[in-house]
């Protein structure tokens, strides 16, 4: 079963008209709109956050490495 053809999307769409109505209609998509909008920028603020995080992780790392190579220097 692939994609539908022209005549089912014709269907589909007639379908949707008589569910929801004209005026309905650019009301629905108007909302779907804004909620891909939220929805991407929801991502992308997490990416940061989560890049940001990954960064302070391994400087903590570099400074205990290197706190730990100081304390080897005072033993010797």
């Amino acid at each position: 079963m692939g994609m539908p053809g022209g005549m089912e999307w014709v269907l589909i769409a007639l379908v949707i008209l008589l569910l929801f109505g004209g005026k309905k209609i650019p009301e629905l998509a108007k909302g779907l709109g804004s909620g891909i909008k939220n929805f991407k920028k929801a991502v992308k603020e997490d990416d940061e956050t989560i890049a940001e995080d990954k960064k302070e992780e391994i400087e903590k790392k570099a400074e205990s490495s290197t706190d730990a190579k100081k304390e080897e220097n005072k033993t010797v």
